[in-house]
Parts: structure tokens; C-alpha cells; sequence
């Protein structure tokens, strides 16, 4: 089993991305610590994989935009989970999708409060762990829509751009030290992703995986797993990860 041993701390750990590794880590023999608002959908998960797996989970309930709460819970990690080996950065999401002059300020607060801050707030609370051990693997889950602005993109983009620059700067940072960064931009995968985004509108989000096959959350969640079981002197920086059908963050190939 390829993780054996190791501790994984997932964010954004209910749905797609995030649960979809935390599956594959779970079956490659990982104890994991799960992140999420969703209490309920946390702890299913986790029965499921105590089932399935005989996986050990130590779950978080929480909002990553919460610092001061997010601090207390990370301390109060059991003894038994705090050694931890992994960090996947996923937790994040996109809001509207409308002109720079007709978006809502409160959708634009909530993507940089989650989509950088949130990711600056884990990644703080964990790194002195990796540095007192020297080792430790944090992946950041970026977007195409951080290399490549999309009409009425615009705020989501620009969070997307500051986490691929965050973990330019982190391998920069860390440097020296045996702890890896991994940035990783999926283009387009079948989540909530496209719900949350038009806040509940089932049909349009819809619309946007018709006529062609996006990637599934366990095409990246399987990309991941390569990443961090990879020997201690290979790193891989960077992956940009798109459906076949999708050439540019604009141009998809549709049958319909």
C-alpha cells in the first residue's frame, strides 16, 4: 500500500476532489484528516472507509476562512494524527459568473477568503510540523483558470493565478528543506463545482459537462496520489490537467 503509515490532512474533504482523494488515500492504506463545513457528510465518509478500509480519520468541522477556529482545532489534532505527512490544499470554489461591474461583492469576499486566505491559513497552521521533521508534501489544487482568464472569470480567476503564484513562491520558500510543493490545475471536472458556482441552478450547471467527457474527481485525485509517492528526490512543481476535449480554458470540443 503506497501510503502506508502516512498522514494525509485534506481540505475541502465532503465532495468531489477532496473526498475523491481522500478515497484513493484511504485504499492505499493512509490515516487521514478530513476538513469540511459539512459535519454530517464527514462523518458518513468516514464510517464508510472505517468499513471499506479499516482507514483511522480524525475529522474537522470547520470554515477555512476562519482562522482563530481553524488554529484551535488544528492544536487540538489527537497525538496520534499530529505527525502529519500530507497536505492537500483543496478546499475552494467559485461564485457567479458576471461582468467585474455587475459581480457581488459578497461572492467576491467569500472566493479570496477562501481560495487564497483559506489556503494560507491551513498551510501556516501545518508547515511547522513538516519543518520540525524536515519532510512533508503539501499539494495546492489550483485551476486552469489560473494560467488562462475566461470571459466573466475575472475575481475567480484571479484567485486561481494568486495559488498557482503561492506555490511558486512556496517551493521557493522551502527550499533547502526535504518538504515538497505540488501545484495541480484541472480543467474542466464533473463536481459541485459548477451548482455552487450558479448557486444552486442544477440545469445550468449542467449544461456545462454536456456534449463531451469531463474529468472525474478521481482522474485528479489519482494524479495526486502519484505526486506524493514519488522517491524523496523527485518533485514534480507543476500540472496542468485538461479533458482531451478541452483545448483552452475557452475552446471545447462539444458534441451534442
Amino acid at each position: 500500500m503506497k501510503l502506508n503509515g502516512k498522514i494525509a490532512f485534506i481540505t475541502g474533504a465532503s465532495s468531489g476532489i477532496g473526498e475523491a482523494t481522500a478515497r484513493i488515500f484511504a485504499e492505499n492504506g493512509a490515516k487521514l484528516i478530513l476538513l469540511a463545513r459539512r459535519k454530517e457528510r464527514l462523518e458518513e465518509i468516514a464510517k464508510e472507509f472505517a468499513h471499506n478500509y479499516d482507514t483511522k480519520t480524525h475529522l474537522i468541522t470547520a470554515d477555512v476562512r476562519k482562522f482563530d477556529e481553524l488554529k484551535e482545532k488544528i492544536n487540538s489534532i489527537p497525538q496520534d494524527f499530529k505527525d502529519i505527512d500530507i497536505l492537500i490544499n483543496n478546499a475552494g470554489l467559485a461564485r457567479g459568473l458576471e461582468k467585474i461591474y455587475e459581480g457581488a461583492i459578497s461572492d467576491w469576499e467569500e472566493m479570496v477568503q477562501t481560495n487564497i486566505l483559506g489556503l494560507l491559513y491551513i498551510t501556516k497552521l501545518v508547515a511547522p510540523i513538516f519543518l520540525q521533521k524536515n519532510s512533508g508534501h503539501i499539494v495546492n489544487i489550483g485551476s486552469l483558470a489560473g494560467r488562462a482568464i475566461y470571459p466573466n472569470g475575472n475575481v475567480y480567476c484571479a484567485t486561481k493565478f494568486a495559488v498557482k503564484a503561492l506555490s511558486e513562491s512556496m517551493i521557493i520558500d522551502f527550499n533547502g528543506t526535504n518538504i515538497k510543493v505540488t501545484n495541480v490545475d484541472p480543467g474542466l471536472v464533473q463536481t459541485e463545482f459548477s451548482q455552487v458556482r450558479f448557486k444552486g441552478d442544477k440545469t445550468r450547471a449542467e449544461q456545462v459537462y454536456k456534449g463531451y467527457k469531463p474529468l472525474t474527481p478521481f482522474d485528479i485525485a489519482n494524479i495526486i496520489l502519484f505526486c506524493v509517492t514519488l522517491p524523496e528526490h523527485v518533485l514534480i512543481q507543476d500540472i496542468l490537467v485538461t479533458p482531451t476535449a478541452q483545448a483552452t480554458a475557452t475552446i471545447v470540443h462539444k458534441t451534442m
